[in-house]
């Protein structure tokens, strides 16, 4: 390519002469001195029709004539880079850093993501690699609400409750996307936009109808939330909303995204969903139609099938004009210029991050951190921790002692070593005790005749630690499974399967102590188990220290501290119908059952109180905050973290919430001593849809504010009026 080694050529000119006058740039639109707006017009003024169309599609080639090397935009990083052949540091999956409930954590694992994509990238520009999961734009994070345990996909988001994910998400965009005044240091995608939580079966032609209150209520605020952080991007879902697709919606693309929240960057569809409105949905005759509609509403980008071809015939037609796809265009180049691609490197501050980033001892000890935070102790009689100097033999068994690709979730990258369970307590047991170790059974089937095998050869054991649950491999994107209690990568029932549970019966009978270790991307209902075992830890999918960060708790070298980002529901009966959108009766904050574990929970191997240092004043007008103070005391011997939570129980009226979070913090509290929180909350925060007003107010009346440790735990409470 004539220009592929341009700003080498520039960059050493450069270095041995510095002053580098503007006469060396060729075009414009490589002057790093104007402006993004004056760089992309001169750009898409250069290009041709044909080369406008490729540069609208996730794999675009190369422009040799401007010296623009081949892109493809199309790059994952959930939980760490995904899909690379290098070696990258892999946090929890998504739930389970969701599960640490540290925003902090999440926005400093954006940050050494993005350290290792550029690293990633930096080297294979060098080799002229451009191919998939080498480039810069990311399209993470996940933020479609967790509505229904039953969808596979949800271990790829940060929960139910709007209010967490939003704030999740936004902190990772920010660690994500960097805070350089000039450049991005990669570019995050807000995902899926929206109200897309599944069937993974019919995904590609569901329509999902909502009323306004559950639109605004439960699935548009975490986008909302990013849309004003400033997110790169957004993608907008496979399924259609209120008759109209989601790429080529009025309400969702036009009316809210562009012109309400008034978002100006790029917008990339599903994959392959351009070809869904023409092949599935049927709401365009071909290609052409459908490119122009989505065009239309502002997808900019499409990944997959290239039915953006069809705007070839559509400009030939008069269909459609350059200048609209110009629109699109400039929003494209703005991005890669952002990020510095077509810059000289040493005007680009991570230029220089090189291989050594990938895996470094920062970034795995951050894992490390995040895996030990997201492990939630669901139950606890007294056995854990553990005093390993008491135990001869350990009995280690179930489906999930030993597969390292469980830990690692979906939509991962690989590291160079994974610690699983059976590699953790190794480890931490070392070579004078005793470990039998065996999988027995599989995740679902028929229940072996008898046990008897098994339970002959623990029967000397100290301990029974049983590793079950599910995986990644059975639940997720469209998957093809249909399994009993599977289908197509989401669940139909929620329930663990029936020869797991009939396995943790016969251990149980034996006596001994019956430690359950889940390993999951959701919740799953556990009737017996809770009642009958000893203990119960949720490992989720953590990443490749999960087997150390399991270890740890278990044997106290770690106080547990991670709470649910979802509701453990207690049966299936308690779920209203997959299909159904409709939020009543759904998450904690509509639920009007029983849970088996709620919203927010989890135990520690300490105790904590609370006591009110500042109450919420007794009115408010909804131009005010509600400022309080609360101090949390460590009653117990043992340091450890508390997540304080505070909710919000709203006047009583059709659909408002029973509950809802607005305000959280995690804290660290050594043994006797006390933090203080300072709780501050908008009144504006509290708004909801109104029919009449079609928009959103602030319901008028009597709220209770509650803080504790979950969604059920009012330790502290008060009430206060907005008039």
């Amino acid at each position: 390519m004539r220009k592929t080694f341009f700003w080498i050529g520039i960059s050493i000119f450069c270095f041995q002469f510095t002053n580098c006058s503007k006469s060396f740039y060729e075009y414009p639109f490589q002057d790093p001195s104007l402006s993004v707006e004056k760089r992309t017009a001169d750009l898409v003024s250069r290009l041709s029709q044909d080369e406008k169309i490729a540069q609208m599609m996730n794999k675009t080639p190369a422009i040799e004539r401007l010296g623009i090397p081949p892109y493809d935009w199309w790059n994952e990083c959930l939980h760490g880079v995904a899909r690379t052949h290098y070696k990258v540091t892999v946090y929890p999956q998504a739930i389970g850093m969701a599960a640490g409930w540290d925003v902090e954590a999440i926005k400093q694992m954006g940050d050494y993501t993005a350290e290792e994509g550029r690293a990633i990238y930096n080297t294979t520009q060098a080799k002229q690699d451009y191919n998939r999961y080498n480039g810069l734009t990311y399209w993470t994070p996940n933020i479609n609400i967790f509505r229904d345990p039953r969808w596979g996909r949800g271990q790829e988001t940060y929960g139910e409750d709007p209010f967490l994910t939003a704030s999740l998400g936004k902190y990772f965009v920010e660690g994500l996307q960097g805070n350089d005044k000039t450049y991005l240091k990669a570019a995050g995608c807000a995902k899926h936009y929206a109200v897309h939580s599944g069937p993974e079966g019919v995904r590609h032609e569901f329509n999902v109808f909502v009323s306004n209150y559950d639109l605004w209520d439960t699935y548009l605020p975490a986008f909302k939330q990013l849309a004003a952080s400033n997110v790169a991007g957004f993608m907008c879902a496979y399924n259609a909303f209120e008759g109209q697709v989601c790429c080529g919606s009025d309400k969702l693309m036009v009316d809210i995204l562009r012109n309400e929240w008034k978002f100006n960057g790029y917008i990339v569809s599903d994959c392959g969903a351009i070809e869904d409105f023409y092949k599935h949905h049927k709401t365009h005759p071909d290609a052409t139609h459908a490119s122009i509609d989505a065009v239309f509403h502002g997808t900019d980008l499409e990944c997959g099938r290239e039915a953006y071809l069809g705007l070839k015939q559509a400009l030939e037609e008069g269909l459609i004009t350059e200048e609209q796809l110009d629109v699109s265009l400039k929003r494209l180049f703005a991005i890669r210029i952002r990020l510095g691609m077509f810059d000289p490197p040493e005007k680009v501050p991570f230029s220089k991050i090189d291989s050594t980033a990938l895996e470094s001892p920062m970034h795995k000890d951050l894992a490390l951190k995040m895996t030990r935070q997201s492990m939630v102790l669901l139950k606890n009689d007294g056995a854990l921790p553990m005093n390993k100097t008491l135990l001869k033999k350990v009995a280690l068994i179930g489906p999930n002692i030993n597969k390292p690709e469980v830990q690692l979730g979906n939509y991962n990258g690989f590291p160079s070593r994974i610690i699983t369970p059976l590699d953790g307590i190794r480890e931490e047991l070392g070579d004078n005790i005793e470990i039998y170790a065996d999988t027995v059974i599989g995740y679902y089937g028929e229940t072996p005749k008898s046990f008897d095998s098994t339970l002959a050869q623990v029967k000397d054991a100290d301990v029974i630690i049983y590793v079950g649950g599910i995986s990644p491999r059975i639940e997720g994107e469209e998957m093809n499974v249909n399994a009993p209690g599977f289908f197509k990568g989401d669940r139909t029932s929620i329930l663990l399967p029936a020869v797991q549970t009939n396995l943790i019966k016969a251990l149980n009978s034996t006596g001994k102590p019956v430690v359950f270790v889940l390993m999951t991307g959701s919740a799953i209902a556990m009737p017996w188990e809770s009642t009958h075992i000893n203990a119960i830890l949720n490992a989720w999918y953590g990443g490749e220290f999960a087997g150390k960060a399991i270890a740890d708790v278990l044997f106290g070298n770690y106080n547990p501290s991670g709470r649910l980002p979802v509701t453990f529901y207690a049966d299936d009966q308690d779920l209203p119908a997959f299909e159904n959108y409709d939020m009543s009766n759904r998450t904690y904050r509509y639920f009007k059952g029983k849970t088996l574990y709620p919203f927010g929970y989890g135990l520690s191997y300490t105790r904590f109180s609370y006591k009110w240092d500042k109450v919420p004043k007794a009115k408010y007008n909804d131009q005010e905050n509600i400022e309080c103070a609360a101090t949390i005391e460590n009653i117990g011997d043992i340091d450890g973290d508390e997540v304080a939570q505070v909710y919000i129980q709203y006047p009583h009226g059709a659909n408002l919430p029973l509950k809802e979070l607005r305000f959280f913090e995690r804290k660290h509290i050594p043994a006797g001593k006390s933090e203080k929180i300072n709780i501050s909350i908008p009144i504006a925060q509290l708004a909801k849809w109104s029919e009449s007003s079609k928009g959103l107010v602030v319901p008028k009346g009597i709220y209770t504010i509650y803080a504790g440790s979950h969604a059920e735990n009012e330790a502290i409470l008060s009430t206060f009026e907005v008039n």
